[in-house]
Order: structure tokens, then C-alpha cells, then sequence
């Protein structure tokens, strides 16, 4: 089934199954699914349902430079261990919303298409081959970078965790109708130009190591979120650099889990 979170006029949040029909009411709020403590029952259909993105995580907890290719074109030595870095869960915006920055701060804003891990069960200090036990789900993730922020400020909390610079969605996948993550295509097109067109299967580190790894360090919770890295093809990688600008529209696809569009706007 593939879970969505929609927004009624009184502006109360709820879970929600996409089918080919559209949305319909789910038994229980979106964590209480993801956490188990509900078996989802299909509801009635919600008409003109007004989608938002599908979780409001509490922790986002992303991987550098997992994909050899991606770090060969930023120039960049591969990492021996994870690459651990955080976003922030005010970065979140649905698919359809609208990525904004200020060019005072930035005028380098790059895409990043990427597979995300949705923790279904507390993990902590887990086996490698006890992973899956504890995930969900899979998303949709673009980890939208400022990369003049990443280069001068020695660290990426401002280049990663802008507002607006974590897309999300449309819908969380369960991972029964996902036999293997490291088996994906993923796209990343802007204004409908190919950029990225790579497949999980060559991710460094694998989404079991990842939840391991990151379970001895971080208690992993129901909702939480793992981006696992980008392939090729980003903005700064090509020659000469190409970033975002205000009225481009930028389109993650994930084979088996959908299509996460949102147009660019420059602010200020």
C-alpha cells in the first residue's frame, strides 16, 4: 500500500491509502501506523483530498557521498565509513510546494534525488541482518544543498537545512511492495532535462548497514528517516555548474514508489 498524509479545510492532519481512485481515510494518525500499534483499514474515499508530505519525522539523518560516482564528480576522496550529516524536520515540504531561498544567502541551491528509509521500529545498537525488522517503508527524498553555504562554511547545517530544502514524498511505500531497495531506478530531471539517472544497487553502504550503523550511535524511532545518499548528476558536478533558478521544476522518480515534483522560487 502506499500511505499519504492529507490536510482537511479545518486544517487537521490524517492518514490516508492511495489507490488508482485517490485517497482514502485510514483508521489511525500516519505514526501510529508506521509504529504498528494499528493494522491500517481502508475508509471511505476523501474527495479533492489536499495531500501533504507524509510524515513529519523526528529525526532526519542523511549519508554523504553513497554513491562512488556522485563523490567522484564533486572530487571527493569515497568515505570509508557513513557519511553522517542531519536535516531538520522544518526542512519538509510535499510534493507540489515550492523549494524558496534568498540569493543574500544563497545562489548555488543543487538537487539531490534519493531513496529514503522510513524506521518502523525502535532500533537501538541492532544487527546488520535485524534490519529490516525495523523499517517501514521506503520515500521519496531531494536534498536540495546549498552548495556555496557547503564550501565556505565548513560545516552543512545552513547548506542542508534551509526551509524548503527537503521535499518529501508523495507517499511512504511499505516495504513488502519493495522485495529489494538496492534494485531501484532514480531519476532526477529539472524542467524535464535528465540529470540524474542511476540505481540504488550502486549505493555504497546498504540500507541494512545504514540502519545498523546508525542504530549504535542514535536510538532510532517510529517515523524517523534515513536519506541514503544521491547518485551522479548533480549541478555542481558538471561543467560548467548548473543550479536551480526561480521558476525551474525539479522531478525525483523512484522506480515503485512514484514522483516528487516541486517548483523553484527565489524570494529575496
Amino acid at each position: 500500500m502506499k500511505f499519504v498524509q492529507y490536510q482537511l479545510p479545518d486544517g487537521s492532519i490524517h492518514a490516508g491509502g492511495l489507490m488508482d481512485e485517490g485517497v482514502y481515510a485510514l483508521n489511525a494518525p500516519m505514526l501510529d501506523i508506521i509504529a504498528g500499534k494499528v493494522q491500517p483499514e481502508l475508509g471511505a474515499l476523501v474527495p479533492d483530498a489536499n495531500m501533504v508530505a507524509p510524515i513529519k519525522p523526528g529525526k532526519l539523518l542523511c549519508v554523504g557521498r553513497n554513491y562512488a560516482e556522485h563523490a567522484a564528480e564533486l572530487n571527493n576522496p569515497l568515505p570509508k565509513k557513513p557519511l553522517i550529516f542531519s536535516k531538520f524536520p522544518s526542512c519538509i515540504i510535499a510534493n507540489g510546494d515550492t523549494i524558496q531561498w534568498h540569493s543574500s544567502i544563497t545562489q548555488q541551491v543543487d538537487w539531490e534525488g534519493e531513496l529514503v528509509v522510513v524506521i518502523g521500529k525502535t532500533a537501538k545498537n541492532i544487527r546488520e541482518e535485524d534490519a529490516y525488522e525495523h523499517i517501514f517503508g521506503y520515500t521519496i527524498a531531494n536534498d536540495v544543498s546549498a552548495r556555496d553555504l557547503q564550501d565556505n562554511d565548513g560545516q552543512w547545517t545552513r547548506a542542508k537545512g534551509m526551509d524548503t530544502f527537503c521535499p518529501l514524498g508523495p507517499s511512504i511505500v511499505s516495504k513488502d511492495d519493495i522485495p529489494d531497495p538496492h534494485a531501484l531506478k532514480i531519476k532526477t530531471t529539472v524542467n524535464g532535462e535528465t540529470m540524474q539517472d542511476g540505481n540504488t544497487s550502486d549505493m555504497i553502504f546498504k540500507v541494512p548497514f545504514l540502519v545498523a550503523y546508525l542504530s549504535q550511535t542514535f536510538t532510532l524511532e517510529p517515523g524517523d528517516l534515513i536519506l541514503t545518499g544521491t547518485p551522479s548528476g548533480v549541478g555542481k558536478g558538471m561543467k560548467p555548474p548548473r543550479f536551480l533558478q526561480s521558476g525551474d521544476s525539479v522531478s525525483v522518480m523512484i522506480a515503485g514508489i512514484g514522483l516528487l515534483t516541486n517548483g523553484c522560487e527565489v524570494v529575496g
